[in-house]
C-alpha cells in the first residue's frame, strides 16, 4: 500500500504545538530513507493464519460480558478510484467503556474491565468489507493541557501483506462535545478532512435489542483520502 497525499492540509504535521508530546517525540532533523531488505519485503508475512475466530468479536473473547454499549463498527477500505481493497489485515485498539485502556502505562483513575481487551483484528473480504463487534469508548484524559479529555475514538492499524505495508488513524464518533479542544483531531487543517475520521450512525445496521451501529469506511489515497499519521 503507497499512500500519499495531494494536498499537506490533510497531513498531520509530525510536531504540533498544541499536541505536547510531539514536540519532544517528532524528528529534528530531515528524514532518512532506508531502503527495504528482502526480509522485509517477503515476510512475516499477514493474513488468515494470523487470525483466531473471535478476533474480530471484542465482546466474546472472555468467559463474561464486557460492561458498555455494544456497537458494531464496519466498512469498506478502497483506494483512490474507489475499488475495494481486499485481504488487508485491520487492527484495532480502544478504551473500555470506562475510558481506560488494558495497559500497565495507563493509570487513569476509572475501573479495569477483566472481560474487555481493547483489542482486535479482522481481515477484508473479496469486496474490501470489514466488521468488529465491541464496546462503545470512553473518553479520558490525558494532561496534555489543563481540562484535556480525548474525544471517544478508535485506533485503526492496515497493514497490506506485511510489516512496511502499514497505515494507522482513528476513528471518531459523531457529535463528540470534546472535538473543540482536541489537538490530534484540529492538527488536521482542512475541515472536510477532519470529517472523514468521524464516523456515521447507521440506523438499518442496529442488532434489534443487542448493538447500534458505525459505518466507518477507510479510502488509501486520492482526493477522499482518510487522514492517517505520516509514514
Amino acid at each position: 500500500m503507497t499512500y500519499r497525499h495531494p494536498d499537506p492540509a490533510q497531513w498531520p504535521p509530525l510536531a504540533w504545538d498544541s499536541y505536547g508530546s510531539t514536540v519532544l517525540r517528532a524528528p529534528k532533523r530531515p528524514l532518512v530513507a532506508l531502503p527495504h531488505r528482502l526480509t522485509e519485503l517477503t515476510g512475516p508475512l499477514l493474513g488468515e493464519g494470523r487470525l483466531g475466530p473471535l478476533d474480530h468479536d471484542l465482546t466474546r473473547q472472555h468467559d463474561g460480558e464486557p460492561i458498555g454499549q455494544r456497537i458494531e463498527v464496519f466498512g469498506r477500505v478502497l483506494d483512490g478510484d474507489g475499488r475495494p481493497v481486499p485481504n488487508t489485515l485491520l487492527e484495532l485498539w480502544q478504551t473500555n467503556a470506562a475510558g481506560r485502556y488494558a495497559h500497565s502505562a495507563d493509570n487513569h483513575a476509572a475501573p479495569l474491565d477483566p472481560n474487555f481487551s481493547g483489542v482486535g483484528r479482522c481481515l477484508t473480504d473479496d469486496e474490501g468489507n470489514y466488521t468488529f463487534t465491541t464496546i462503545k469508548p470512553g473518553s479520558y484524559p490525558w494532561r496534555n493541557h489543563p481540562n484535556a479529555w480525548r474525544p471517544a475514538h478508535i485506533h485503526f492499524s492496515l497493514f497490506g501483506r506485511a510489516f512496511p505495508q502499514r497505515l494507522v488513524t482513528q476513528m471518531y464518533f459523531p457529535d463528540d462535545p470534546l472535538f473543540f479542544q482536541d489537538p490530534i483531531f484540529n492538527a488536521i487543517h482542512d475541515p472536510a478532512a477532519r470529517q472523514r475520521l468521524v464516523s456515521a450512525f447507521d440506523y438499518d445496521r442496529t442488532a434489534p435489542e443487542w448493538s447500534q451501529a458505525y459505518r466507518f469506511d477507510i479510502v488509501l489515497r486520492g482526493r477522499d483520502a482518510t487522514p492517517m499519521e505520516q509514514p
